[in-house]
């Protein structure tokens, strides 16, 4: 990846210097970092929020209790960890992390989840079905509130920033269900 952004970034430079404006390429490079940094500054309040929920939620055993009412779907989903607590933990917070919206905070969570699989992985080399599953969950995320994309509409002056709530829902609704859909029938091809 690095290279790809090394690739486009020199890809640039050339271009304005081969149309007589190489102050173009350092006018958008210095004026898109101080954007980047404006914009990061403006999420940190609502992601800080809802990690500090999330972790609270996860101290406070309401997790558990979420993992024992959610159990069929967890096992249904993911059969190779559906025994494992701290898999299964990790996983719900990451999902709940990105039904809110907040994807960013899911990360860490994500990771710890990806790690525990792996623990119980017998190949260690290759991703076994739950850990595949659970990426293609990450990757079409069903959010019921798009925070950021809320807040960032906000700060833009959108006159009702809120009003891409039933769209999101249903788009990434639809995305999540197929996807399943896609991984198990993959899955039971596999063991065939």
């Amino acid at each position: 990846m690095k290279s790809v952004w090394i690739f486009l970034i020199g890809l640039g430079f050339i271009f304005s210097f081969a149309n007589g404006k190489p102050e173009t390429a350092a006018n958008v490079l210095f004026f898109d970092l101080q954007q980047s940094v404006e914009l990061i500054i403006k999420l940190i309040p609502v992601m800080a929020f809802w990690t500090g929920l999330m972790s609270i939620v996860e101290k406070s055993g309401i997790l558990n209790k979420l993992a024992a009412v959610i159990k069929p779907a967890i096992r249904f989903l993911f059969k190779e960890v559906a025994n494992n607590t701290k898999a299964v933990n990790a996983i719900i917070m990451t999902i709940a992390a990105n039904i809110l919206g907040i994807g960013n905070s899911a990360t860490a969570f994500g990771l710890k989840a990806m790690h525990e699989m792996q623990l119980v992985n017998k190949d260690k080399s290759t991703a076994n079905n739950a850990m595949c599953m659970f990426l293609i969950i990450n990757v079409s995320s069903i959010q019921l509130i798009p925070l950021n994309v809320i807040k960032l509409r906000a700060d833009a002056g959108a006159s009702s920033p809120g009003d891409i709530l039933v769209p999101t829902i249903i788009a990434t609704t639809f995305s999540t269900a197929i996807a399943i859909i896609f991984a198990k029938y993959f899955e039971r091809k596999e063991v065939k």
